[in-house]
């Protein structure tokens, strides 16, 4: 049918745009998680660039990109199911043929929201790790922690170990958690991670279907390509700087290994209440630029992909649509 069509363009377009966008943007996602973890009077790094300096001189280019496997793994079943989700709530709320009302708009995205959270929540968990590794050892540059000791609760007690910790792989990770703590263990975080996405989702498709309307040159056409894309890089910004408390929360509950100083914390309101007793304010705020100048690309060259047709020449080029002529 019509709607299984544009739904398999949907998810081949979101897909190769999330593959292209995590590519491109990844160092400021790792610079993100790493600002978002340090806590006041043990800050490593001062600013996004002064992160991204700092990770390339300890670490190497590709330190850049630590995590960024599972993203790319991830991403595309992600994407899909957000977009997916999206789609068939939207086809179901207008049933009646009019066009969706902003409170219908936001309920579907809410419900992709809901959706796409089965895949992030692991996705988060996993990148998170791999990520903060070298903010842990600049942390502690003559006291390294062994990596092994990543699940246990003994991290706060700061063993130390002479030789720098072994590289931990995504695997590695994945397969520990499910050893110790099944697979809870992977959705650790679910709470917060429903707390930022169902907003993000409720703010983002709203905003860019009503923006994107407004470079309409007449009901019946498309907006002009730099319209569109320039609609998904502002309605993407908006929603993640409006949900960035939220992921602040769930970047410090993922966080399995922590300095020697720093918070564990048992939930999301006891996280929200140390971060607002302990570092103020301003400490859900942390990242909310790096965040933006994330989300804001990924959802732009989402657009693209929908401009230049991808899904469609794929679909109409599969062996199996050409068997079908």
């Amino acid at each position: 049918t019509a709607f299984k069509q544009i739904t398999s363009v949907n998810l081949i377009n979101g897909g190769i745009a999330g593959i292209v966008g995590v590519t491109c943007v990844f160092p400021i996602d790792l610079a993100k998680t790493r600002l978002q973890n340090q806590r006041k009077g043990q800050q490593v790094y001062r600013s996004m660039m002064d992160c991204l300096i700092k990770t390339v001189r300890s670490e190497g280019y590709f330190g850049m990109y630590r995590g960024a496997a599972v993203n790319l793994t991830l991403v595309t079943p992600e994407k899909a199911i957000k977009l997916a989700a999206n789609d068939f709530f939207r086809h179901h709320l207008a049933k009646d043929g009019k066009g969706l009302t902003v409170f219908k708009e936001m309920l579907a995205g809410c419900g992709a929201g809901m959706c796409q959270v089965i895949v992030t929540t692991p996705m988060e968990m996993l990148k998170i790790q791999l990520q903060d590794a070298g903010r842990l050892v600049m942390l502690t540059p003559t006291k390294l922690v062994a990596a092994n000791t990543m699940l246990s609760r003994s991290y706060n007690s700061g063993t130390v170990v002479s030789a720098p910790p072994r590289a931990v792989s995504a695997t590695q990770i994945a397969k520990e958690l499910l050893q110790t703590q099944g697979i809870r263990g992977l959705y650790k975080g679910l709470g917060a991670t429903l707390m930022r996405d169902v907003p993000f989702s409720v703010v983002y498709f709203p905003l860019f279907a009503n923006l994107n309307q407004l470079g309409k040159p007449n009901p019946d056409q498309s907006s002009p390509f730099y319209w569109a894309f320039l609609s998904g890089c502002a309605a993407g910004s908006a929603a993640a700087v409006t949900v960035n408390p939220c992921d602040v929360v769930k970047t410090r509950l993922q966080s399995l290994n922590k300095g020697a100083a720093e918070e564990t914390y048992n939930g999301v309101v006891d996280c929200i209440s140390k971060i607002m007793r302990k570092e103020g304010p301003s400490a859900f705020l942390k990242g909310a630029g790096c965040r933006a100048l994330v989300i804001a690309p990924l959802f732009g060259i989402a657009q693209v992909m929908y401009f230049v047709g991808v899904g469609e020449y794929i679909l109409d080029n599969s062996p199996l649509s050409l068997m079908s002529v």
